[in-house]
């Protein structure tokens, strides 16, 4: 194989879906144009190290987002709420311009959970592939938040590394106040109670104060120091082990330590000898929250089929979700806003 050949970026499909595939001489990555999901990261076959891809694919199958119909969709995805986003995700997901569910009346607009940059169609600015690094660049408008977003990956001739760099452009005449998150998907089964441990940059953190639908694997509204977390029977649970109990799930926001520059978020399976991580300016991201479903919720698409964990990068503590608060939250509160005609990354 020639070396030109082991650097790729080209389209393909992923799963009936359209996408693109970023390669190296070690590691590929595939993203899909349907709501710009990241949903392969993995070593290449051969390469003598373990090909498992750590991004949770769910175990219904997806559409294009943006091709989501409730009224023919609502039975297998659910409703438009929750629905649209539902039947595009999967992987590496970005919530933007808010974290959580819409209104009754964004509802009524056609809008669904975490903002419209997941249930959109994501268009092709620049893709190249030469003897020293392949890249990609995708952007996605955002017409009622009235954004523009754009998100430029690349990897390097022999690292296993890739580089992600993102902005996003307040297209309106006024400032605008936006979430922006990273919403990073791990599952089985890379994700495995006996052989994987989480691994963050923790300090403080909060679990959630609405619990997890009377299924609450901890305690609600309770500070706790990482990685201890307080348990619903009062047992401290470990949140470096994923999976501790089927039927149950929760989540908790985590302040990221404020003495490093950089933030991390990784994730071991030590059977396979794998790791995943993430490593991202504190500044950008001061929090993360840890969610985990292991197979609680009933509804479509879930059904009790999945277990996941999920860590999400945050400008504000997410238990918050878009309310406003009048205090802080374990001390920081952070809400990134973008002024006119003006861009922020």
């Amino acid at each position: 194989m020639s070396l030109e050949s082991d650097l790729v970026c080209k389209p393909l499909s992923w799963h009936g879906r359209r996408a693109f595939l970023l390669q190296n001489d070690l590691i590929r990555l595939v993203t899909l144009t349907g709501g710009g999901h990241i949903v392969e990261l993995q070593f290449r076959h051969g390469r003598g190290r373990s090909a498992m891809n750590p991004l949770w694919v769910p175990p219904w199958k997806t559409i294009e987002p943006y091709r989501y119909r409730e009224r023919t969709q609502a039975k297998a995805y659910g409703l438009t709420s929750t629905g649209k986003m539902l039947s595009g995700v999967a992987g590496h997901n970005l919530c933007l311009d808010y974290f959580g569910g819409p209104s009754t009346e964004e509802v009524c607009q056609g809008l669904s959970i975490h903002g419209e940059a997941p249930s959109l169609r994501w268009q092709k600015l620049g893709l190249r592939a030469n003897r020293r690094e392949a890249s990609l660049e995708l952007g996605v408008r955002l017409p009622a938040a009235r954004l523009y977003f754009r998100r430029r990956v690349k990897m390097r001739r022999g690292e296993s590394v890739v580089y992600i760099r993102e902005s996003v452009e307040n297209e309106a005449k006024v400032d605008h106040l936006f979430h922006w998150t990273q919403h990073v998907t791990l599952g089985p089964p890379f994700l495995d109670r006996r052989h994987s441990r989480v691994f963050i940059s923790g300090t403080r953190c909060r679990t959630a104060a609405g619990g997890y639908e009377g299924k609450e694997l901890l305690d609600s509204a309770r500070d706790f120091s990482w990685p201890e977390a307080p348990g619903r029977r009062g047992k401290p649970i470990d949140l470096r082990q994923p999976f501790v109990q089927a039927g149950r799930g929760f989540v908790v926001t985590v302040l990221l330590d404020p003495s490093r520059g950089n933030g991390y978020v990784a994730a071991l399976n030590a059977k396979e000898r794998l790791l995943v991580g993430y490593s991202f300016s504190r500044k950008d991201f001061p929090w993360t929250a840890v969610w985990e479903e292991n197979k609680a919720r009933t509804e479509v698409p879930c059904k009790r089929r999945h277990a996941v964990s999920n860590s999400d990068r945050h400008r504000f503590p997410s238990d918050d979700g878009r309310r406003l608060r009048t205090g802080p939250c374990l001390i920081r509160l952070t809400f990134p806003w973008c002024p006119p005609a003006a861009a922020a990354v």
